[in-house]
């Protein structure tokens, strides 16, 4: 096998809002090692989201491909082993596919978040810090080379056939936008239809054109029709009509994005959006909107204390409660109440 080159290879599949808290990281390492070759093993819709990011090279890899997808992966990439590979995500399929990839240091995760045999795959694992942000763990691969993000950018690339396309879903007439992005891929993440209703007809009150956007799957289209048909004034439905490109520019268009924990969120975060995050099943200081947590409704506390019998202080840090009826902790008057800080932080409506 070749000798060691200075390159460096990402490992993070999945999913949207993760790969997105990846990209600070990619521009860390730029900024330390300007010239340094970059490889990011990726599923297709992470892909889709990042491709052209400058830097880059993408080696997309289809989880339905298997054993075989690994070995053509490893045909993929470039001759000799790379300096170190980034395993970044804990996950069997994550961690076997790993072992496709040369390197001579392969840095993942601390033992508290290790699982699926993680350990077996690294030979180094960045800082033990609980109690942080998803993106800040993620930002923590650059310490094993001897750096520190101390600096959050995304920067993510936008192409501009997507900026004109966003640009001409409405006119600009003045009023804000409150973007209703109502689905998670996690079923008991979600708000109720009624609820975000409420929410946006009280928004239309306000002076605000309300939008809804999301992806093309049954649940997101169900959803929408549901919140459309109680709304006082029609919502401008953009479900369905936009592609993983266009939606960061899409989303960028909003003053506010109501949604559940979920890719859309941290995306918008990442776009400069400020979101009104709903948590209940999970805690907005691990894994809501980075940049900004003031317009989200955090129940997780009380969701903690329904369901598990303890406070959230008391529960190991990332522990999801996703129960049935959970997001029924986040009334419509919380919503409300979180539009409302935003209005008068803005001095919007």
């Amino acid at each position: 096998m070749a000798p060691t080159s200075s390159s460096l290879c990402l490992l993070r599949l999945s999913a949207l809002g993760d790969v997105t808290h990846v990209v600070p990281l990619v521009r860390t390492l730029q900024q330390a090692r300007p010239g340094v070759p970059l490889h990011w093993i990726i599923d297709k819709a992470g892909h889709k989201l990042l491709d052209g990011l400058p830097g880059v090279v993408f080696h997309p890899y289809d989880k339905a491909t298997g054993l075989a997808g690994m070995r053509a992966l490893r045909a993929s990439l470039p001759p000799g082993r790379f300096e170190a590979l980034l395993q970044m995500q804990v996950a069997l399929r994550a961690n076997v596919l790993s072992a496709f990839v040369p390197a001579r240091r392969r840095i993942g995760y601390d033992r508290a978040r290790s699982k699926d045999l993680h350990g077996l795959f690294i030979n180094e694992r960045i800082p033990d810090r609980p109690g942080i942000h998803v993106l800040d763990a993620i930002g923590s691969f650059c310490e094993p080379l001897g750096l520190k993000q101390t600096e959050v950018s995304w920067d993510l690339a936008v192409p501009a056939a997507a900026v004109a396309w966003a640009q001409v879903q409405w006119d600009d007439d003045g009023r804000p936008v409150l973007m209703i992005s109502p689905c998670s891929s996690h079923v008991r993440r979600n708000w109720y239809a009624d609820r975000y209703a409420a929410v946006a007809n009280h928004a239309v009150t306000r002076g605000w054109r309300v939008v809804l956007c999301g992806g093309r799957s049954t649940l997101e289209r169900d959803m929408s029709d549901a919140i459309q048909a109680q709304l006082s004034t029609p919502a401008l439905d953009l479900v369905g009509k936009d592609t993983l490109k266009q939606l960061p520019a899409l989303l960028a268009r909003a003053a506010l994005v109501m949604t559940p924990d979920s890719g859309p969120m941290h995306i918008a975060n990442a776009m400069g959006a400020k979101v009104l995050g709903l948590h209940a099943a999970s805690n907005p200081q691990r894994s809501g909107p980075y940049s900004d947590t003031r317009y989200c409704v955090d129940r997780y506390d009380s969701a903690a204390r329904k369901f598990l019998g303890k406070p959230a202080s008391a529960l190991k840090w990332g522990t999801k409660i996703e129960f049935d009826d959970v997001m029924q902790l986040i009334t419509v008057e919380d919503g409300i109440a979180a539009f409302e800080r935003y209005v008068a932080d803005h001095r919007a409506g």
